[in-house]
């Protein structure tokens, strides 16, 4: 199943400065003004590599070059470093969601990259073209990977974190508080005897890509691409690099996404609702204080979601009818995996069977956009334009490996693993004449 490894990675040195001025977040959610911001903050924060700008007066492509002369540069002068020995990094997250304290718990580590089809790392969201050639402009330029693809292991009885524990009893070797308000750290584990036990732990499990699915593929692309060149079957190039999370960590914390409606000719609320009651039962209540709770009670029965309109003070609250033939519908599928989550309901029924926005259009987001917080989905109906918004229960782990173990995927944004990953923690260089570290 899962191959593993250790590896040198190149980590900001102690040079560099304090850890929370050269971390970033995603490059896939920056803005421009939050880019700004960071690459004011330190001439060496990370997004210079991750989000790179183009050389004055040279076409925009020119930035791929750009990223890397600053990490060759940023090496050179001793602002990075890459470890002697090598290591699986433990890493935490401690943060506030919805009012309560986690810490997340994983490690990164290389791993040798799978083909979707091959069953061993699976995907759970389908994915656009557009970001995998940017990355892979990127890697091909860098030759590494600057963050960590998001990936799920199950272990119930928690036996791959006894590992960590005589490390975790320790100082961390980085620790750092980002914008966000996430304390992040990680720590070292080189204890060869450590390292082999959790290898041969993760050989018999499946991986499941919780975040990062265009960077996944990208990595395949860029892996076949310089094959040619690798002197043999354990050379880096055959190895990604992963944040490995436990399913059943108790830290691990899936927020929804909502979904905010737009440009679609002839829509009329009353009209969608009464179209929707053969298939949804449909609860009018007040916008409150409880309708969070009254939306999570409805979930409980079958898929549920809420609906609000520009214009009404009342919400509505559409839940799947056990008495409705679902399966018989075009538009939906197959598999029960996918007809009992509350996205694939929202998106198979209401948009495309009853309004006619298409699973093409749907894709390319051109009636759509998606919001991460209650309050804000909330306060968006009354914003221009907005014809309706979809206020959504978070996905639940349990689902996202059902769905992907039998080989289906959810519809983009199902799922929002909350905090994201902090970009610049440690970087894995692809080396073709270098084979992988074994201990």
């Amino acid at each position: 199943m899962a191959e593993i490894a250790p590896f040198r990675g190149i980590l900001f040195s102690p040079r560099a400065g304090a850890a929370e001025r050269l971390l970033a977040p995603p490059y896939d959610v920056i803005s421009e003004e939050e880019r700004e911001r960071l690459e004011a903050q330190d001439p060496h924060n990370v997004v210079r590599l991750i989000l790179p700008r183009p050389a004055v007066g040279e076409p925009d492509a020119s930035k791929y070059g750009v990223a890397a002369a600053t990490l060759r540069d940023w090496i050179t002068e001793g602002v990075l470093a890459r470890d002697v020995r090598p290591a699986i990094y433990r890493y935490h997250q401690e943060f506030v969601a919805e009012g309560r304290r986690f810490l997340r718990k994983g490690f990164i580590a290389r791993v040798r990259l799978r083909h979707f089809s091959e069953g061993v790392i699976l995907p759970h969201e389908r994915t656009l073209s557009g970001p995998k050639l940017d990355r892979l402009q990127l890697m091909r330029a860098t030759r590494a990977h600057f963050s960590q693809i998001f990936g799920l292991y199950p272990d119930s009885a928690r036996w791959s974190d006894r590992l960590f524990e005589p490390i975790e009893a320790g100082p961390p070797d980085i620790e750092a508080r980002t914008p966000d308000g996430v304390t992040q750290r990680l720590f070292r584990l080189t204890d060869p005897e450590a390292i082999r036990a959790l290898t041969s732990f993760m050989d018999a499990r499946k991986v499941y890509i919780a975040d990062g699915h265009h960077r996944y593929e990208t990595m395949l692309v860029l892996r076949d691409e310089l094959r040619a060149a690798s002197p043999s079957a354990g050379s880096s190039v055959d190895y990604g690099v992963m944040f490995f999370c436990n399913m059943d960590d108790p830290g691990l914390v899936v927020l929804p996404t909502h979904r905010v409606l737009h440009g679609i000719a002839g829509f009329d609320r009353a009209t969608l609702l009464e179209r929707a009651r053969p298939y949804f039962h449909v609860e009018e209540r007040a916008i409150d204080a409880g309708l969070r709770e009254a939306l999570t009670a409805a979930a409980a029965s079958g898929p549920a979601f809420v609906m609000l309109n520009p214009g009404s003070d009342r919400a509505a609250i559409l839940r799947a009818r056990a008495d409705a033939d679902l399966a018989s519908l075009p538009s939906m599928p197959a598999r029960p995996e996918l007809r009992e989550l509350d996205v694939t309901v929202l998106h198979n029924i209401v948009l495309e069977s009853l309004l006619g926005v298409s699973r093409e259009s749907q894709a390319r987001q051109e009636n759509l956009r998606y919001l991460k917080t209650w309050d804000a989905a909330v306060a968006e109906r009354g914003a221009p334009g907005v014809q309706a918004v979809f206020l959504m229960n978070p996905t639940r782990v349990g689902q996202v490996k059902a769905v992907a173990d039998v080989g289906e995927v959810m519809p983009q944004k199902s799922t929002f693993f909350y905090p994201k990953i902090a970009s610049g923690l440690v970087m894995n260089p692809i080396i073709t004449d270098e084979d992988v570290d074994r201990v």
